[in-house]
């Protein structure tokens, strides 16, 4: 049999330490934070990502302007032959609204040549001309001469 005097003094004490903190309550005090800011920012509460009930709109957008809509012919001008033989461009009509990413990209698309750099203009009938300056490793004729414009 186990008396009161038998067990440890220290399990004693910590049962009369914990019978006190049940009594006072943990969070007896509180510190009140020091404010050095006079301006009160709201704190950041959780943001749910949107999760929809039904789509907003019925059918997507298809993209506006694909490669066929991008590059729409090649020039075959004085200047633009002279431009494919001698600096290795090709010379196209593009859409407007078309930049030079999208007109590397529909070019490549279209024809399986590497672009090496782009520069367009818009010309003064509002038309935007786009000089395909092709990488070394592709010809400027061939591709010409594939398209069906020579």
């Amino acid at each position: 049999m186990s008396c009161f005097h038998c067990v440890a003094p220290t399990a004693v004490a910590k049962a009369q330490q914990a019978k006190k903190a049940a009594l006072k309550g943990t969070n007896g005090k509180k510190v009140q934070k020091v404010r050095t800011n006079t301006h009160f920012f709201r704190p950041k509460t959780l943001r749910l990502p949107r999760a929809p009930k039904y789509p907003r709109r019925s059918v997507p957008r298809k993209p506006e302007l694909d490669q066929y809509k991008i590059v729409q012919y090649p020039l075959n001008t004085e200047s633009a032959m002279k431009k494919m033989e001698e600096a290795n461009t090709l010379v196209f009509i593009c859409d407007v609204r078309a930049n030079k990413r999208q007109i590397k990209e529909a070019v490549k698309r279209l024809y399986d040549v590497e672009a090496a750099r782009i520069n367009t203009l818009i010309r003064p009938d509002g038309l935007k001309k786009a000089y395909v300056r092709l990488s070394a490793d592709d010809d400027a004729l061939d591709v010409a001469n594939k398209i069906g414009f020579i």
